[in-house]
């Protein structure tokens, strides 16, 4: 496969985006990245300052912060991924907990957050040969990206994948706690004013309810062959 292309995957939150990208990058041999993370690195900030809490969201404090905000994804030899960096510092585990998830469709609800990421994404994907998830790759950051998918599953099967998941990492969410984040999130995300989550209408809807990684990843890679 000598052209490079961009791909760019959207859908609901606890699909396998990150894991299906993750894949694909390393078997061709692409850049990966991972918009939620900016999203919920920024978020994780805004906790960090106080802007936002469960009882308040000060929106114009965090607005005028985004200048100081810079972030990197860095490689790491042992994990064997990029790892999301705030200001130099590694914020990787702090961003994937429940507290965070429970925030971040606020917080990338602000349009003024979504132009600062978008801008940094197309700059990041801008010489091809990248594949990038998130909520808007497909309609806003690439809506010329060669080959777009759409992954969606049942709530329950993904509050379920979220939950195994976070229980992994020794987070104590329970099961319910994670399917109303599921439920609170896909209602925020196809919303919002700016940006909210559609598929683009080019992109090809993959249902990962009942397939496995492994299936998915045979699937999406004739996909890939077509594009290319």
């Amino acid at each position: 496969m000598d052209k490079k292309i961009t791909i760019a995957i959207d859908g609901f939150s606890s699909t396998g985006k990150s894991t299906l990208a993750k894949q694909l990058a390393r078997h061709l041999g692409y850049a990966y990245v991972d918009t939620g993370a900016m999203y919920r690195a920024v978020t994780y900030y805004a906790m960090d300052k106080g802007y936002i809490t469960d009882e308040h969201f000060d929106k114009q404090a965090l607005i005028n912060d985004l200048p100081h905000i810079s972030l990197q994804f860095l490689f790491s030899p042992e994990k064997g991924f990029a790892e999301m960096y705030i200001n130099e510092h590694n914020v990787e585990k702090m961003i994937r907990t429940l507290a965070v998830s429970n925030k971040v469709s606020r917080v990338a609800e602000l349009s003024e957050v979504r132009a600062m990421l978008v801008k940094q994404q197309q700059q990041m994907g801008a010489g091809k040969g990248v594949v990038m998830d998130g909520r808007d790759i497909g309609t806003v950051v690439f809506p010329d990206a060669e080959l777009k998918l759409f992954m969606t599953a049942s709530p329950e099967t993904r509050a379920k994948r979220r939950y195994l998941e976070l229980q992994e990492k020794g987070d104590k969410a329970s099961y319910e706690e994670v399917l109303k984040n599921v439920q609170e999130r896909d209602y925020i995300d196809c919303n919002r004013q700016d940006s909210p989550l559609v598929k683009a209408a080019d992109a090809i809807e993959i249902d990962n309810s009942k397939l496995s990684i492994e299936e998915q990843f045979e699937k999406v890679m004739q996909l890939v062959q077509n594009a290319v």
